[in-house]
């Protein structure tokens, strides 16, 4: 069993940890933990049709951002990867100082001080010079940065064909076999 932490932050983007949940939660294989901001319930409510509820209900194991002693937020417990989905530029500097006073920032200080992969997908344009050194940092650090940037070879035709692209990208840095989206072939 793959553990992986979900975390969910205030940047807009909500439909992209949405997806990726709906694609983790399919596998027997992957156990979901997951922990939600204050910002990102907001967000879910203000940019999709989906429930507090049905998001939970994607995840194994849900854990409020406020509690600290939870099990994600030990080294001890073991977890393979975590992928916070978007993650919002105050999150991605409070990681990169180490400030660790909430559990998204909490289990990511860990992530990076086991060694543990930690992806970020950052949600937030244009960057200003101070999110790309926090990115810099953090991507000097192992932290493997992949920003929701859409490709068009595949000729969307749809949201959801964007979403798909970022996912599968997503789903490539977790190690997870799929069949989503449209890869490059050459020209």
């Amino acid at each position: 069993m793959k553990k992986i932490i979900v975390g969910i932050t205030g940047a807009s983007g909500t439909i992209y940890a949405i997806d990726l949940l709906k694609r983790l939660h399919r596998l027997p294989q992957i156990e979901i933990h997951l922990v939600l901001s204050s910002w990102a319930q907001k967000n879910l409510a203000l940019e999709t049709n989906t429930s507090l509820s049905e998001i939970k209900q994607l995840a194994d194991y849900t854990y409020q951002n406020q509690d600290q002693g939870a099990k994600i937020a030990s080294g001890s417990f073991l977890t393979s990867k975590m992928i916070i989905v978007p993650a919002s530029m105050n999150t991605i500097a409070k990681i990169n100082y180490g400030i660790a006073d909430n559990l998204i920032t909490r289990a990511a200080d860990v992530m990076l001080k086991e060694r543990r992969q930690l992806i970020i997908v950052p949600r937030e344009t244009p960057f200003n010079v101070t999110h790309l050194e926090n990115l810099t940092h953090l991507a000097k650090l192992g932290v493997q940065i992949i920003p929701p940037i859409p490709a068009f070879y595949n000729h969307p035709h749809t949201i959801q064909d964007l979403i798909d692209h970022q996912t599968m990208k997503e789903l490539d840095a977790l190690g997870i076999e799929h069949n989503i989206g449209s890869r490059w072939n050459g020209d």
